[in-house]
């Protein structure tokens, strides 16, 4: 089983949708996130427009990276340039260290259907990337 890890700063939007992504592209995937300053939830309207795509992230909740530093992991990717800065140092072994910047939708200003159009926006961008790191990168080495 492949084993990826997405890192953000707060584990609370773009972490949490590229992990229910990938999860929902492949159940062979172990899939975690978490964040380098872990928010205290995951952001209500993350858990609204990944609804409307048919995941669930209701249930789930933002988690330090360090709980993560002695495990193994194919990949560990960061959505954030902030968490790309601060990624700490894994001591077990990483096979491959990738960085997909988003905007952070938690910062969009405006009125609620103004921010809800933001959040819809990066969830298709999570998506669409994710989508290709799938089918040209993962799949392959899954069908091996």
């Amino acid at each position: 089983m492949m084993r990826i890890l997405i890192l953000c700063t707060g584990n609370s939007c773009r972490s949490q949708m590229a992990e229910g992504f990938l999860k929902s592209f492949d159940r062979r995937l172990e899939v975690l996130s978490a964040g380098t300053a872990p928010a205290a939830q995951v952001h209500p309207r993350a858990v609204l427009v990944m609804k409307e795509s048919g995941i669930d992230l209701s249930s789930s909740f933002p988690k330090n990276v360090d709980q993560f530093l002695g495990r193994t992991f194919d990949y560990v990717i960061t959505v954030c340039d902030n968490a790309r800065e601060t990624c700490p140092v894994f001591s077990g072994p990483v096979q491959h260290r990738l960085h997909f910047g988003f905007e952070d939708p938690a910062g969009a200003t405006g009125t609620d259907e103004e921010k809800t159009s933001v959040f819809h926006r990066v969830r298709d961008e999570i998506r669409d990337r994710f989508a290709e790191f799938y089918r040209t990168i993962l799949l392959p080495q899954l069908s091996k």
